[in-house]
């Protein structure tokens, strides 16, 4: 008996105390709701242990459900934190005849703040100032917008379904660009020129879905990628005359889409893929600009946000591409030395990946020879990696190889680039940064539509402003090393001042690179006029051993729109 009665008391107990932790997690759950209560017996002693739970009798049930109410139901109010409770409907929870019923709940009705109180007149300044005075930056316009705008608010008009439910037809042109003019005197590798030098670039955008267009892109005020209209009034090679460089063909001109959507408007299914592409005259640019940089004509297409749990890899894409036309390399050389770009085929592999606590991007891509350049066959690797450091030093690392046959002899090569930024207290505006560099061989990009060579973004003395022929270190990176030491302030990130010193040191004389030590001093400043105008200025004094140094000095401004 003394057993049994432990028992039953244990078993009551244990009964007990999970009754109450499902009510008070129901009580939680509906965030201060709850059901009328009535005690249920328990192994026939309800007088001694009574268990409070949310339950309806089957009298009470029977009288009280109201119309529509269906077997087994229990109709909780609608509440929300700070309601009482007590104001709650309770025809699904009448307690039973001689029961007592529960206690009123207390109000929870305090559970807010109050609302903001305003001394004075709403001021919205003030308020916009509580986040640093940030405000919404209305951009400029496109020169053209008919149909859809761009980057607007709705409400929309209904979208056609030419192409199906799933891929809406949401048409738009427009077009947009930039117009560069500067003047400039530059000392570049013996030419002493003083001009005035325009330069306009011309995109032209045809929306069709939300995911496929037509995009071109046009330099009408140029020829090729070197000569653009100027007139030359001075300096001592200066021809003092107006050159008109016009070219009216299109630079870029593609198709890009994703093929999942085509397939889901063409279907009336959802695609479970997404496979972005493109075909035409398209941009390659890789490894910002420096394995890549050439409109070439052939196709590509990526296998976006992928993710691996057995390589540990919670984001990366792979794209595939391929040209056969428009292939800028320096292997690929005329008999009067220009870059012979109709003779090539060009096949390639890129990928990006977060991993090992960074960002790695890697590639590699295939030259082959066609026409008067058949027999050459080159291969190109690259890799890279960008980290942050200590919370001290952002680096990028990037590698660069080429090997193979170009028909000169000289297709190999191997370049290191380390990219080094200081993170300072001012970590948004104040960007000291140190790059270096080590060049083996003849380390070549894959494509440059603008003839750069491998080291076109160790720092601003190695490049040029693509109008008036500003002077450059040597960016080839053959058979030399050195490197960029500089430092960029940007004001509130109103304005941008930059100073900065290089050198390059050959190691050997190739024919190729720098025959001698070079040695760059160079500033540049930029400053917003309006929301679409922009003046900058640059200036470079250029030291190089066994040759006439060079200098450049150059204004420019640049209408957006």
């Amino acid at each position: 008996m003394t057993c049994d009665a432990k028992g039953n008391l244990r078993y009551r107990t244990t009964v007990t105390i999970a009754a109450i932790v499902l009510m008070a997690g129901s009580y939680l759950t509906m965030s201060g709701t709850t059901a009328k209560t009535e005690p249920r017996e328990i192994g026939g002693e309800s007088a001694k242990d009574e268990s409070w739970i949310t339950t309806l009798s089957t009298e009470s049930r029977a009288a009280s459900q109201p119309p529509g109410k269906r077997e087994n139901e229990t109709i909780v109010p609608k509440q929300y934190l700070g309601a009482d409770v007590g104001d709650a409907d309770k025809s699904n929870a009448k307690p039973e005849e001689g029961k007592k019923a529960r206690k009123k709940e207390k109000s929870t009705g305090g559970a807010f703040r109050s609302d903001p109180q305003y001394a004075h007149k709403y001021d919205a300044k003030e308020q916009s100032d509580i986040y640093g005075g940030k405000t919404a930056v209305e951009p400029p316009r496109p020169l053209l917008e008919i149909g859809r705008e761009q980057y607007t608010s709705g409400i929309y008009d209904e979208s056609s379904t030419i192409f199906g439910k799933l891929n809406p037809l949401l048409p738009g042109l427009s077009v947009y660009g930039d117009w560069r003019t500067a003047v400039a005197y530059n000392r570049n590798n013996g030419k002493d020129i003083a001009q005035v030098a325009t330069r306009l670039n011309l995109d032209v955008d045809l929306k069709l879905t939300a995911t496929e267009r037509i995009h071109a892109f046009f330099t009408p005020f140029q020829d090729g990628n070197a000569k653009f209209t100027r007139f030359e009034f001075g300096g001592r090679d200066g021809d003092q005359k107006f050159n008109g460089e016009f070219d009216f063909n299109p630079q870029i001109l593609y198709f890009e889409g994703d093929a999942g959507s085509i397939y889901s408007g063409m279907t009336g299914q959802h695609a479970s893929f997404d496979l972005p592409f493109t075909v035409g005259l398209f941009p390659l640019f890789l490894q910002n600009g420096i394995w890549a940089n050439d409109a070439i004509l052939g196709g590509a297409f990526t296998l976006p946000a992928r993710n691996s749990a057995a390589l540990g890899l919670s984001n990366f894409d792979v794209t595939f591409f391929a040209g056969f036309d428009n292939i800028d390399n320096a292997s690929f050389v005329k008999a009067n030395g220009k870059v012979d770009n109709n003779n090539a085929n060009l096949f390639g592999v890129t990928t990006f990946a977060d991993a090992f606590n960074g960002y790695v991007e890697a590639g590699y891509g295939f030259l082959q020879g066609t026409g008067v350049q058949e027999g050459v066959e080159q291969h190109f690797l690259t890799a890279a990696y960008t980290r942050r450091y200590a919370n001290t030093i952002s680096n990028s690392t990037r590698l660069f190889a080429n090997f193979g046959e170009d028909g000169h002899g000289n297709g190999d090569g191997f370049a290191f680039i380390s990219e080094n930024s200081l993170i300072t207290p001012l970590p948004s505006t104040l960007l000291p940064y140190a790059n270096f560099f080590v060049g083996v061989g003849n380390p070549e990009p894959l494509v440059d539509g603008n003839n750069a060579g491998i080291l076109k973004n160790v720092g601003i003395n190695f490049e040029t402003d693509a109008l008036t022929g500003y002077p450059k270190l040597d960016d080839t990176a053959s058979n030399t090393f050195g490197g960029a030491l500089g430092l960029q302030y940007l004001f509130n990130l109103d304005q941008q001042l930059v100073f900065e010193v290089a050198t390059v040191q050959p190691f050997e004389n190739d024919n190729i690179g720098a025959k001698g030590a070079q040695y760059g001093f160079g500033a540049r400043y930029q400053i917003p006029l309006t929301r679409s105008w922009l003046f900058r200025a640059d200036a470079t004094y250029q030291i190089q051993e066994g040759a006439e140094d060079n200098f450049g000095f150059r204004t420019e401004l640049r209408s957006k729109f």
